[in-house]
């Protein structure tokens, strides 16, 4: 019952120990995927529930809001529940994100949660029943959780975390695959999946290349809690504000920021990111980027953009 999950959820949160989302932590080790790097910016392939086929209380679980400029907001609803995850959420958050993807007007993303929590990580009821699962069922839930994930990844337009408060496990997991993350002083976060006997499988690719493998190499082995400020030092979060009226202002002065910048050159910005990310400056990558280069100039957006730098006027795209 919802009630019985609540309270195993407030006594692990008051134990530090949160939940957690991998569930392909709970595979043998000889069944472990090889290691992978972060996704280019292709059509994602969804996983989960057509619009009509989905869950009613899913949907309240997880918003989404697009206003006139477009700008997406994706709200965790759950607060009850610390904002948890459960297999309905996972396919929720990926219907979402899907919708936001081929839409093609969304100019940024922000992703925040209601309540006291950001997220909490998987619900309890969800991991529960995982323990009777056999290893195909075991690694096509894992695989459902990963691609939502990789989803929000490389989603073509920025993408925010507005953290107002604690986050676990897979709501970790959240925040790193964000393009930028900012907290308020209260949130903290816990990569909390060995106090249960599991590991942070399917959040590790994006919080490795979020913080690190110094920094995951201490709090995937301790599950200590990150402070605000620590998760700032170690990269975890890119900016720290008082609280929520702060995230609020902070949003602002960002919406302003991205009218300025023309979509699809974001776009192509960011799926030039991965491109570059860990390959060394050789022939081939120096005659992608200039390639990539070549496009953008030739493009409408290339082409309207210094237009409109030399006629002293606003580019097409900027709505401010």
């Amino acid at each position: 019952t919802h009630t019985h999950t609540h309270m195993m959820l407030v006594r692990l949160v008051a134990s530090g120990v949160g939940c957690c989302v991998s569930r392909a932590a709970v595979l043998p080790s000889r069944t472990r995927a090889a290691r992978h790097s972060l996704l280019p910016l292709l059509p994602h392939r969804s996983m989960s529930s057509s619009p009509g086929d989905m869950d009613q209380e899913a949907v309240q679980a997880v918003k989404l809001s697009v206003d006139e400029v477009g700008f997406a907001t994706v709200l965790l609803n759950r607060p009850r529940l610390f904002n948890a995850f459960s297999d309905k959420i996972v396919a929720r958050l990926d219907q979402v994100f899907n919708e936001i993807r081929e839409r093609g007007d969304v100019r940024a993303t922000f992703v925040r949660a209601s309540g006291k929590f950001f997220s909490a990580g998987a619900d309890l009821q969800w991991m529960k029943s995982t323990t009777g699962y056999t290893m195909e069922e075991n690694v096509a839930d894992a695989r459902r959780l990963s691609g939502m994930l990789a989803n929000l990844n490389t989603l073509p337009m920025p993408t925010v975390a507005l953290i107002q408060g604690p986050a676990f496990g897979g709501g970790v997991g959240l925040v790193s695959c964000c393009d930028i993350a900012v907290a308020t002083h209260r949130a903290r976060f816990t990569l909390s999946e060995i106090k249960l006997g599991i590991i942070p499988a399917t959040i590790a690719p994006y919080v490795v290349a979020r913080i690190g493998p110094q920094h995951a190499r201490r709090y995937f082995l301790t599950a200590e809690a990150i402070s605000t400020e620590q998760a700032h030092a170690i990269g975890l979060v890119h900016e720290v504000v008082d609280d929520e009226s702060g995230l609020d202002l902070w949003e602002r002065v960002f919406r302003e920021h991205v009218t300025l910048a023309a979509p699809t050159a974001v776009a192509a910005a960011k799926d030039l990111i991965f491109a570059v990310t860990g390959r060394p400056v050789d022939d081939e990558v120096m005659k992608d980027t200039a390639e990539r280069l070549a496009t953008q100039r030739a493009s409408e957006e290339g082409i309207e953009g210094l237009a409109a730098f030399f006629e002293k006027r606003p580019a097409s795209w900027n709505h401010t």
